[in-house]
């Protein structure tokens, strides 16, 4: 099953279409841009505690039949997360200086 690839930052609502350099996932898929990863999360997903690496990109040329991002889209269903830049930074404060592989 492919990654759902969701469109926006959970944070801070900024499109992350498929192939953004700041896209980031934690292993649950969770989805925020790498500013608000860096600025507001300190690397700590808010909603799993663990941390975040670059998502990827899914092709956009069919180089094997039926593999690629027209054929496997990008979800269009946006996502917010339902705590508060207070709330995050705060639960980031208890996680952010365990390594994420630690947590």
């Amino acid at each position: 099953m492919p990654l759902e690839l969701r469109p926006n930052c959970e944070c801070c609502d900024k499109d992350l279409p498929n192939g953004h350099p700041e896209a980031m996932i934690c292993t649950y898929e969770c989805t925020f841009c790498k500013p608000c990863v860096d600025d507001i999360l300190s690397n700590v997903c808010p909603n799993c505690g663990g941390g975040f690496v670059p998502r990827p990109t899914r092709p956009s040329t069919e180089r094997r039949a039926g593999i690629s991002v027209q054929h496997q889209p990008a979800s269009d269903k946006r996502r917010y997360t339902k705590y508060s830049n207070e709330e995050l930074i705060e639960f980031a404060k208890k996680a952010r200086n365990i390594p994420p592989e630690k947590r």
